[in-house]
């Protein structure tokens, strides 16, 4: 009989090594790597002007933002993770490293159709765990559509799908109207 050999972990230090010498990002869970697919037009538009205007929103105060390549860091259950969320704010510089950071305050996804089951199941029960996470925004790319869950709400989806809505994300006291995040895609 014939037994396939199991597969070996990849260990956090050659994770770091070989994402900052690579051209293909991966996602890292409990030492097994995942491809990222690369970002569509619109995925990039929609995650540019949050980041924008978030960026400009927090300039000069104790927040940062943070775009695509920089990781976020957690443990759960004893396993390491990395995930690339689309946009991160950290208010507080510890816990920042050269490629990642453990401590996000706000952190945003834009969905894909490779992502969207993983963006809101997997990270949506994983995010919650760091202890400095106040909100977990998704939005759709097809559809205008943005969805908050908040700490102080217990996480339940705040769903805006209106062309007048605008998306408060009260953890950094900044407001985009749906409009502004849309701006060139819908």
């Amino acid at each position: 009989m014939e037994t396939s050999a199991p597969k070996l972990l990849l260990s956090v230090e050659d994770y770091l090594r070989d994402e900052a010498d690579g051209t293909v990002r991966h996602e890292f869970i409990g030492g097994r790597i995942h491809a990222m697919a690369g970002a569509s037009e619109s995925h990039n538009l929609l995650s540019g002007n949050v980041f924008g205007s978030i960026h400009a929103h927090l300039r000069g105060g104790p927040c940062e933002a943070y775009m695509a390549d920089f990781k976020v860091r957690l443990e759960i259950n004893r396993e390491e993770i990395f995930y690339y969320p689309d946009v991160v704010v950290a208010c507080q510089r510890v816990g920042v490293a050269q490629y990642y950071l453990r401590y996000p305050t706000l952190l945003v996804e834009v969905l894909s159709p490779s992502t969207e089951n993983i963006d809101r199941r997997e990270k949506l029960l994983n995010y919650p765990q760091i202890s400095t996470v106040e909100e977990y925004v998704l939005i759709a790319q097809e559809t205008r559509e943005v969805t908050i869950h908040r700490r102080s709400e217990a996480w339940a989806p705040r769903l805006l799908t209106a062309p007048d809505a605008v998306a408060e994300f009260r953890s950094i006291t900044c407001s985009l109207p749906l409009a502004r995040i849309y701006e060139g895609v819908l």
